[in-house]
């Protein structure tokens, strides 16, 4: 009589986070609806208590809307540059690579992880694709080599990685304070160089710690033998590829297949940034956004493969565009009711120099399931924290980071920047958030360790 075989176990992780994902997938809606609500909030709030009245809410929503159309267009061109880069042919056959390397279901979890957080660090849209990319390709080159590994794990891994995104080159909260004439700019009467922001001490230290604890985490929790394990069922590899119709028919289409006019521009790019840099500039939105452009018309083949790259790109971007003039008119109706002072005085009643940056995290994080986008929700809660914090004494740099560090931390749960992602690998945010929640709580306790041994100091 035949042995019956054990059924797989479901992981403790996956079931203990079953009603946290119910909850994300029954009752969160879209950011869009969450931006109109939260414009409704802050109305409601500037006429119980400030003096304005209903014409000067309308009027403070109104005339704020067209306010951050600068910093929108900055915003959309990173996501837009990042995601056509982590599909160019040099990236995908680097992602082939490395796909290639993990021997064991541990590494292949954690490697995702790290090379997704590496790519966020220099750029937030190519590490939200490169997580999905990645994730894919060791699943389908793991299954060759008859390794299985558990699907959403790996792409759990992948998203895990943006957790670190807003400390890295591309974080539009820091750069937003070091670009000339930004509203940053305008409030403190100048800027503050990403010296003492991004490549501060602490903040790179929290960077390379979140990464070395995240990535224990994440081996530590990875399924074990019976568990139960769902693997990448088909080769998928290549179903994301970009379709690029580069016949050569007319003499106009060999311009469209020529690398010469694409290369001359990047190369053009890169002269211009290497005199920036010479002659004492530092890095800005525009400078980071000009960096990727350089690096994708050198990647890219000929215009055709530029055009149909940047093509693929842009329906991830509508719906922030969408949502920005929302964020500019809650930062309109709080600036002109007065409202932004009545929240600062709050913050100001409760914290004191050392327990400002945790504060100021745990009310961006809190922020961040309201307004995903950390352009947004910077443009919205950057100003009310930049007010406390001068009010109590606290470096600016730190009230930056601490807004900063809070939206990347939520992310992890909040499925609005999962979505592009997810798309790739074909799940949903329950799939993966068990996992994520993880990271959630890991990265949390370093964020704010590093935040109170900041303002301690």
């Amino acid at each position: 009589m035949p042995t019956a075989q054990p059924k797989p176990k479901t992981s403790a992780v996956s079931a203990a986070m079953r009603p946290i994902n119910n909850v994300v997938e029954r009752y969160i809606p879209s950011a869009l609806v969450f931006a109109v609500v939260l414009s409704l909030v802050v109305a409601i709030a500037a006429l119980i208590f400030t003096d304005a009245g209903p014409v000067d809410v309308l009027n403070g929503w109104g005339d704020g809307l067209a306010g951050l159309l600068a910093f929108m267009t900055q915003m959309a061109l990173i996501l837009l540059l990042g995601h056509a880069l982590a599909h160019t042919g040099p990236v995908r056959k680097l992602l082939a690579r490395l796909g290639g390397i993990p021997r064991t279901p541990v590494q292949a979890y954690v490697s995702v992880f790290l090379i997704a957080a590496i790519a966020s660090l220099i750029t937030w849209g190519l590490g939200l694709v490169v997580g999905g990319l990645l994730a894919k390709e060791v699943a389908a080159q793991a299954r060759e080599k008859g390794m299985a590994l558990h699907f959403p794990m790996l792409v759990a891994s992948g998203f895990s990685g943006f957790v670190v995104w807003h400390m890295g080159y591309s974080g539009s909260g820091p750069l937003t304070a070091a670009t000339e004439g930004s509203f940053i700019a305008e409030q403190l009467g100048g800027t503050i160089p990403i010296s003492e922001t991004t490549f501060s001490w602490w903040n790179i230290t929290a960077a390379i710690v979140t990464i070395i604890l995240v990535g224990a985490a994440l081996g530590f929790i990875s399924p074990r033998s019976g568990d139960k394990i769902s693997e990448l069922q088909v080769d998928a590899r290549r179903t994301d590829d970009v379709d690029i119709d580069d016949d050569v028919v007319t003499p106009a289409d060999r311009v469209d297949a020529s690398r010469i006019l694409t290369a001359l521009v990047g190369l053009a790019l890169v002269a211009y940034l290497v005199v920036h840099y010479v002659q004492g500039g530092t890095a800005t939105l525009d400078i980071v956004n000009w960096t990727f452009l350089a690096l994708l018309f050198l990647l890219v083949r000929s215009p055709f493969e530029l055009i149909a790259l940047v093509k693929n790109a842009a329906s991830n971007v509508g719906e922030i565009l969408l949502q920005f003039p929302l964020y500019a008119g809650i930062m309109g109706m709080m600036t002109t009711t007065g409202l932004i002072n009545v929240v600062s005085d709050g913050i100001v009643g409760i914290a004191n120099p050392t327990t400002f940056g945790l504060l100021a995290l745990l009310s961006a994080g809190l922020v961040n399931f309201f307004v995903p986008s950390g352009g947004g929700q910077f443009a919205v809660q950057a100003p009310i924290m930049l007010d406390a914090a001068e009010r109590l004494g606290v470096d600016p740099s730190i009230a930056i980071m601490a807004v900063s560090y809070g939206d990347q931390w939520t992310n992890m749960i909040q499925p609005f920047w999962a979505l592009p992602l997810l798309a790739i690998a074909g799940l949903k945010m329950r799939d993966i958030l068990g996992y994520t929640m993880v990271t959630l709580i890991v990265s949390g306790v370093v964020f704010a360790g590093i935040l109170l041994i900041v303002g301690a100091g």
